[in-house]
């Protein structure tokens, strides 16, 4: 039987559907950590490659084989330091990076057997071992270079500005850290399945990250609302943006006429606002959730909205996508994973209307697709699912308001060049919000980290 499947039958919105001890086994370690010993036995696996292909597979450049070897010799301070050299948000990136289609997946071991080194979870052994050992008064990892001078703005506290910030301390300069939400971590904090990050994680990596110091925070704070980009360039000497995707897409679908009371029609949600409801609630219990969720879409976010659906209580999650499962932005890992929890994948199908009853959804009517010369086109075929939760999760785009009279785009998001820079200007950018990337989180790392790099040499002359 499935873990999820003594929710209460009760149609409609509804919370607490699962007792508190289904809902801590449901919300507990998804991927449980390596004790010492697997950890041990899991990193003498490794064959210590040189010009290893992981590493050039890794967007940040860890030295894999060394850090492993460390974690063999029972030093994981050394290999936390290895890891979060090239990684400064490495315990995070160890969680949530899709190794399986990076560093694991260009393992050696996978030529020779059917089974990579699992780098993730001896990733995530050594740094959870280093942050565990953080008591007051340890000898800090990195040390702050002496003061510059110089004054750099960083707009975002997402994973690719807390790189950006760190990096930026580390080499003396004042950072200002300028974040629009209440808490820092930007997609770590608000954006992930809880059964991710467990713990607090991810505000215990950006206590570790600040307590390099020279950082300085300003929460609540929207750029283009509270202050300008001008603002910050005239008073600094260089501005990253690590804006992200705040906007959401639209179905582009009829929906149900409103009334003047009401907004929305109850059940129709975005799947991130339902993710970072979910990450900041007391207890899930508190989250409600349908007896029958749709979610549509066919990346992470629909993965990790529809799992969650299913370890609240849903009876019925289905994931409908509009073309085939090699197309969906999710890894072939997620979507086995979404169907190991109970969640349905249904694909070639595109949403036509939502469908209402007395101002709450009820279900949704679907096309039929198919792929013809390369084009998706509908077959002339309609079916109805029935719903009384609808989670929208295809896509988000940049919104550029606040600085498209200045910086230049291109495809919807900021161009720049490879370090991150816009134009000639002491503009950097990184993250999502920069036109070319992946959206992943280690990616953004990265572009938080080069560009920290080049506005020092900058800074410096």
């Amino acid at each position: 039987m499935d873990k999820t499947a003594v929710g209460i039958n009760k149609p409609g919105l509804c919370s607490h559907r699962l007792d508190d001890t289904a809902l801590a086994r449901n919300f507990s370690d998804a991927h449980p950590p390596l004790s010492r010993h697997q950890a041990q036995i899991e990193a003498e696996r490794c064959y210590y490659c040189h010009d290893a292909p992981c590493i050039t597979a890794c967007p940040t450049g860890i030295d894999i084989p060394s850090f492993i070897a460390r974690v063999a010799q029972g030093n994981e301070r050394g290999a936390a330091e290895a890891i979060l050299t090239a990684n400064p948000l490495g315990g995070m990136c160890a969680r949530v990076c899709p190794t399986e289609i990076l560093c694991e997946q260009a393992c050696v071991r996978n030529s020779l057997e059917d089974k990579p080194v699992e780098i993730g979870l001896l990733q995530r052994h050594a740094t959870d071992h280093f942050f565990a050992s953080q008591a007051v008064g340890a000898k800090p990892l990195f040390e702050r270079a002496a003061s510059s001078g110089k004054r750099v703005a960083v707009v975002g506290a997402g994973p690719a500005g807390l790189a950006a910030a760190h990096g930026l301390a580390r080499c003396g300069h004042a950072v200002t850290l300028i974040e629009s939400r209440s808490k820092l971590g930007g997609l770590n904090e608000y954006g992930l399945a809880s059964y991710k990050t467990t713990g607090g994680f991810a505000q215990q990596e950006v206590q570790w990250l600040l307590s390099i110091g020279g950082i300085t925070v300003q929460t609540s704070t929207q750029l283009g609302r509270d202050i300008s980009l001008a603002q910050l360039c005239e008073s600094h000497d260089a501005v990253f943006l690590g804006l992200g995707l705040a906007g959401v897409n639209a179905l582009g679908i009829a929906e149900p006429p409103l009334s003047e009371a009401m907004d929305s029609v109850e059940g129709l949600r975005d799947a991130v606002d339902f993710i970072a409801e979910l990450r900041q609630a007391g207890h899930p219990r508190d989250i409600a959730v349908g007896q029958r969720v749709l979610v549509i879409g066919g990346g992470m976010t629909a993965v990790d909205a529809a799992v969650q659906s299913r370890l609240l209580g849903a009876r019925e999650v289905q994931i409908v996508y509009r073309r085939g499962p090699a197309q969906m932005g999710a890894s072939a890992h997620e979507q086995a994973w979404a169907q190991q929890n109970g969640v349905q994948l249904r694909c070639w199908a595109r949403p036509l209307e939502l469908l209402s009853q007395n101002g709450r959804v009820s279900g949704m009517r679907f096309a039929v697709t198919a792929e013809q010369d390369g084009r998706l086109i509908d077959t002339g075929e309609q079916f109805e699912l029935a719903a009384d939760m609808v989670l929208k999760a295809i896509g988000q785009q940049f919104v550029a308001d606040p600085v498209a009279a200045q910086l230049e785009l291109q495809n919807g998001r900021l161009r720049t060049d490879e370090d991150g820079r816009c134009g000639q200007t002491r503009i950097w950018a990184g993250g999502d919000c920069r036109h070319g990337g992946r959206d992943l989180t280690v990616e953004a790392v990265e572009h938080g980290k080069r560009a920290a790099i080049a506005i020092d040499q900058m800074l410096r002359g």
